[in-house]
């Protein structure tokens, strides 16, 4: 049976070893299993929660769900080293993600000036394009379709205000929220009660986007902001349930008017 590394080795080190011997001959059934492709929805996964532990502030949550975060580049690395061709190892995806650092900040590393976030995004971005190789290529190729669409609406709209397709602040995008919302309501009235109605579900879609754009020209970030609200609403709806409970009332039996009543309170407390 194997033995764990010693702790006295480096922790990166430890780490590897350990996913290592996972992989190996007398490891886990389950890792030997994993390819590089079966893991993606674990690194999907264990993004979001380490997103998750992050807006906590709780530091032994962090610990661990960035630690597993970091397993999953391990295991992934672990597991190209294992190819005929040794493909890339760890410290060939650390030197990578290096050079690249260097090569983006020449206002730091180099004689670039860059005095504010603006130029260096604007520079980082002309930078990157370059490295390409193609000058032409279109301002939103480089967006993955595989984000979420809250994330990507969000990234498609950073890329178009590098180049000035933009709101001038935040303000201005208020009456196109107005603007989109009054035709969401006009496409509601066209459709009547046909919930599958092609033109409303375009213009609930432009909305959303709007609201994203808010966000993102008042420096927040729209997952963020979504998943903070989702929280609010879980933790005040299972409040309103709690009451319901003491006071003898099951919440499917309960009436609108007694839900609202009671969620109004809730919301006074909290």
């Amino acid at each position: 049976m194997p033995k764990p590394p010693d702790k006295s080795i480096p922790p990166i080190d430890r780490l590897r070893a350990i996913v290592h011997i996972l992989r190996g001959p007398d490891g886990c059934p389950w890792d030997i299993e994993q390819t590089q492709k079966s893991l993606i929805p674990n690194i999907l996964e264990e993004a979001y929660e380490a997103a998750d532990a992050i807006r906590t502030g709780n530091k032994g949550h962090m610990l661990e769900e960035l630690g597993d975060l970091l397993l999953q580049v391990v295991m992934q690395c672990e597991i190209a080293s294992e190819s005929e061709k040794g493909e890339f190892v760890l410290e060939d995806v650390a030197t990578e993600v290096s050079e690249k650092l260097i090569r983006r900040h020449p206002h730091v590393f180099g004689d670039d000036d860059a005095s504010d976030t603006e130029t260096v995004l604007k520079r980082w971005e002309e930078i990157k394009r370059s490295e390409k190789g193609d000058q032409n290529q279109r301002i939103l190729e480089g967006i993955t379709n595989g984000l979420p669409s809250l994330i990507r609406a969000h990234e498609i709209q950073k890329k178009v205000e590098k180049v000035g397709f933009d709101w001038p602040n935040a303000d201005s995008v208020i009456p196109k929220i107005r603007e989109e919302l009054d035709e969401v309501e006009e496409a509601l009235r066209e459709g009547g009660a046909n919930i599958s109605n092609d033109h409303l579900a375009e213009e609930i879609g432009d909305l959303l986007f709007s609201v994203t754009n808010l966000t993102r020209k008042l420096g927040m970030d729209s997952e963020s902001l979504l998943a903070a609200a989702n929280e609010k609403f879980t933790r005040r709806f299972n409040q309103l349930e709690n009451i319901l409970e003491n006071e003898g009332t099951n919440i499917v039996e309960a009436d609108i008017d007694k839900m609202e009543k009671t969620w109004e309170k809730v919301k006074i407390e909290s």
